[in-house]
């Protein structure tokens, strides 16, 4: 991850990649991959029969029925995004925070992009009302915002919007002409799934959301670059979905021929993969939320985690400690913790935040252990919080805000 121009802390060029769960690759996925290595012809363009009907049964098993026609695929979610972005044209719309591979693709288009406040209890979904108010200013000031991102189980702040937020902010950005891009990349890593309602906007608006899914959220590794894209039926939709191929096939954006394999597979849910997403999920909520106790208890914000494999911590309360070790934002704030900590912590900057603001994203990857075996322990083990390597990690990232609330208490001009 690129540390930003130090003079100024010039624009974030480049942001952290999505949070790795850490763990050894599934056997059964490797085996898959392995046995597809020898395909000498590449996939097509926007994605194999085999593959996009993987797709539509994974869409249908979540109450989206779906035909391959109207899916896509491609090598990672970002250039579907791009794709998108290019064939809608027009200004974009993102929530602030949002995840950090959303705005560089509008930008690289030469589009701009207009963040949004959420509201105070989720992030991933613009508050309805601060939605209408950027749309109405940004077409004052001459602008076209045409396409609204957003995100229900969210990367940074690991929150889930309720529904009855979500449908306000769809039918103010409806009202609005905007289209919604609806990235469900998390959809399948909320801690509580009986207990979290989860609405896709293609569900509560079928003809006006497209739905893109990174596959490294919780089927595939991260380094097997695949996602696949919804769009709704219809004559926009197969009109948004011939131009986005357009696209695709002038990047010659394809999945690779094996990973197609793979990802196919995945998207099938096979037994031994809904039994190693389950057990990861469970695995990262428990680690997310002692995590989440130490860094609430020290003095810092932050919303409980409810899906991901992160959590998004403020820092804002413990301002005074970090001004006197020379920390006074979020470029600062990132330099200081991934050297205490040993481990990532991007600023909020990277994710469209201010970079003002004394905030960082934290993954529960890191905290798993330093080698397979360790990680591999983590997964099999009916209580991994008290496995040595594992308390270890916890116990230093609390101690490292132990450290930041003694200070903020011992720095504390008196009243």
């Amino acid at each position: 991850m690129p540390r930003t121009d130090p003079e100024g802390h010039g624009p974030v060029r480049f942001g952290p990649p999505l949070p790795e769960d850490g763990l050894p690759v599934l056997p059964e996925l490797s085996a898959v991959l392995a046995a597809a290595a020898g395909r000498a012809r590449s996939e097509p363009v926007g994605g194999g029969d085999d593959l996009l009907q993987a797709a539509c049964g994974y869409w249908d098993r979540r109450g989206l029925p779906t035909a391959p026609g109207h899916v896509v695929a491609a090598p990672g979610s970002p250039s579907l995004l791009l794709a998108l972005t290019a064939a809608l044209g027009g200004d974009v719309l993102v929530p602030r925070p949002c995840a950090a591979w959303w705005a560089p693709y509008a930008r690289l288009l030469g589009r701009p992009v207009f963040h949004v406040a959420t509201a105070a209890e989720s992030g991933g979904v613009p508050d309805p009302y601060a939605l209408l108010e950027t749309v109405r200013r940004v077409r004052a000031e001459g602008g076209d915002p045409r396409l609204l991102v957003l995100s229900l189980a969210d990367d940074p702040t690991a929150t889930v919007a309720p529904p009855e937020l979500l449908h306000e902010t769809l039918e103010a950005a409806v009202g609005e002409g905007l289209h919604l891009v609806s990235d469900e990349t998390w959809r399948d890593t909320l801690h509580d799934p009986h207990g979290t309602v989860l609405l896709s906007p293609a569900e509560m608006l079928p003809g006006k959301a497209t739905v893109v899914t990174d596959l490294a959220g919780a089927l595939l590794p991260t380094g097997w670059p695949a996602a696949v894209a919804r769009f709704p039926a219809g004559e926009m939709g197969d009109a948004l979905r011939a131009r986005v191929l357009d696209v695709l096939t002038a990047l010659g954006a394809r999945v690779a021929a094996p990973v197609a394999v793979a990802a196919a597979y995945a998207l099938t849910e096979p037994e031994p993969l809904t039994a190693r997403v389950k057990a990861a999920v469970r695995l990262h909520a428990r680690v997310a939320a002692a995590a989440h106790t130490a860094v609430v208890t020290a003095g810092a914000l932050a919303r409980p985690p409810q899906a991901g494999r992160h959590l998004y911590v403020d820092l804002g309360p413990l301002k005074t400690a970090l001004t006197g070790h020379g920390v006074g934002d979020a470029q600062e704030l990132e330099d200081f913790l991934t050297a205490r900590l040993g481990m990532p912590a991007p600023g909020g900057h990277r994710f469209g935040d201010d970079l003002g603001a004394l905030r960082v994203r934290l993954s529960t990857g890191p905290l798993l252990g330093d080698t397979d075996e360790e990680r591999a322990e983590c997964l099999g083990s009916p209580s991994p919080l008290e496995l040595p390597h594992v308390q270890r990690a916890l116990i230093h990232l609390e101690s490292v805000f132990d450290d930041l609330r003694d200070d903020a208490q011992r720095w504390e001009p008196p009243r």
